[in-house]
């Protein structure tokens, strides 16, 4: 079933607020760099957009106001393609070989006394976040680092 793009915005933004953000997994996955870029983005480019805005016009004239407009609207996108790719991942089911070392994890986390939530058949990118936060945060350091 296909999200809407409002849904998918949402899912990034809430997967991006559970990705943990440990070095371990930045070479592993690109989440931690997405994420950083998406947030530094959301409190730069309006800014940059209207700076830009004022620019054009400023030195150009008004002759130049549709493009600079096309220009901030781009510099506006550029967070909200990042919040799209994170909604796209997050709902991404996991490749078998991904998915294996989800259950691994999970299991050995079981026997060290972590009581999961209801795991999915398939599981998706937002379940791994969740078991590595749960991880990082609930897990001794012993037991992190054996896993990294």
């Amino acid at each position: 079933m296909q999200k809407s793009i409002v849904a998918q915005l949402s899912d990034g933004q809430q997967y991006s607020k559970i990705w943990p953000d440990n070095v371990e997994l930045a070479p592993i996955f690109p989440e931690r760099r997405v994420i950083k870029a998406t947030q530094m983005a959301l409190k730069v480019m309006p800014m940059l957009a209207v700076l830009s805005i004022f620019v054009q016009v400023q030195f150009l004239g008004t002759q130049y106001l549709p493009q600079a407009l096309t220009f901030a609207l781009f510099l506006l996108s550029m967070p909200v393609q990042g919040l799209y790719w994170l909604g796209k991942r997050a709902n991404t089911t996991l490749p078998p070989s991904l998915a294996s070392w989800y259950r691994q994890l999970q299991s050995k986390m079981q026997e060290n006394g972590y009581q999961p939530s209801v795991s999915r058949a398939q599981p998706r990118f937002y379940e791994l976040a969740h078991l590595l936060k749960d991880m990082f945060e609930k897990m001794d350091k012993a037991f992190t680092k054996e896993i990294f």
